[in-house]
């Protein structure tokens, strides 16, 4: 068997419609359109019209809700952080941010911060000045010697040691 050998199958691909071809063709003059109105111009699709009836998505009801007040971070693993340490990407000299983090690679789009977890094992020496963290994280970073600046005053920690 050769490539210019391979074909189809007979009749597995059919031929195109060609349409406004006279009307002894079954599809002349309107096309198989019809005739007038918003449907038989060009470039209409009425989306959810189902002809007078009460579309699908009226039909079901309404869940969930969405908080306009939530606070989207960039996640980011002391594992992680550690690779990028070991791969010579993130110096332990200068404080991780997210500035620092998106430039090293770990991090893609700024977000509204970054929120470290404790996932995995640090034994780098750093100074973190971050929106977040978890407490198995500040914990982990303590306990490696490095120090954790939080830039934005979490309600739950806050309300726990009030």
């Amino acid at each position: 068997m050769k490539l210019n050998e391979i074909a189809d199958n007979p009749g597995s691909s059919p031929s195109r419609m060609r349409v406004g071809r006279g009307i002894g063709s079954g599809k002349g003059k309107t096309c198989g359109r019809g005739v007038k109105g918003q449907k038989a111009r060009t470039g209409v699709a009425i989306k959810g019209f189902e002809g007078g009836q009460m579309p699908l998505h009226r039909r079901l009801p309404k869940r969930g809700f969405h908080n306009p007040f939530t606070i989207h971070y960039n996640e980011v693993n002391l594992g992680r952080i550690q690779a990028a340490v070991d791969a010579g990407k993130l110096d332990p000299a200068v404080p991780v941010t997210n500035e620092s983090l998106i430039a090293a690679g770990v991090c893609t789009k700024p977000r509204e911060g970054v929120k470290i977890l404790g996932k995995g094992a640090l034994t780098a020496r750093l100074s973190f000045a971050v929106a977040a963290a978890s407490k198995s994280a500040v914990a982990a970073i303590e306990a490696a010697g490095g120090s954790i600046d939080l830039l934005r005053v979490q309600t739950g920690v806050a309300e726990a040691e009030a």
